[in-house]
């Protein structure tokens, strides 16, 4: 993971160590592994991933996860589609909400 984070625009690295520390302190007992060549948390199964786009860090939980924090994510100016949440570089990152999104995961079963 840590290569995956260094091989990205320098611009953008502080973004995803942000995600990574989130996703570390809410998925203590996971895995992080690359998966699907994205960095990703697992635990028997995966978890959750994150990747860096052109505009935006995906985030992709799983279409449960999604559809259970779809009136969230629509208060934080985040697009979403089924099973992916794109955050955009502008801005600050929600990541409240992506604790609070990668928490339930962990406590539902729920996974990518």
């Amino acid at each position: 993971m840590d290569e995956y984070i260094l091989a990205q625009d320098e611009k953008i690295r502080d973004k995803l160590q942000s995600v990574r520390a989130v996703l570390k302190r809410e998925l203590p007992d996971a895995e992080e592994k690359i998966s699907w060549s994205m960095p990703t948390y697992a635990k028997g199964h995966n978890i959750l991933h994150f990747a860096a786009s052109k505009k935006h860090i995906g985030l992709y939980p799983g279409p449960e996860a999604v559809a259970e924090f779809s009136q969230k994510l629509d208060r934080t100016g985040c697009a979403y589609s089924k099973g992916t949440i794109r955050i955009p570089y502008s801005g600050e990152l929600p990541l409240e909400l992506i604790a609070e999104i990668a928490a339930w995961c962990r406590d539902t079963g729920n996974h990518a």
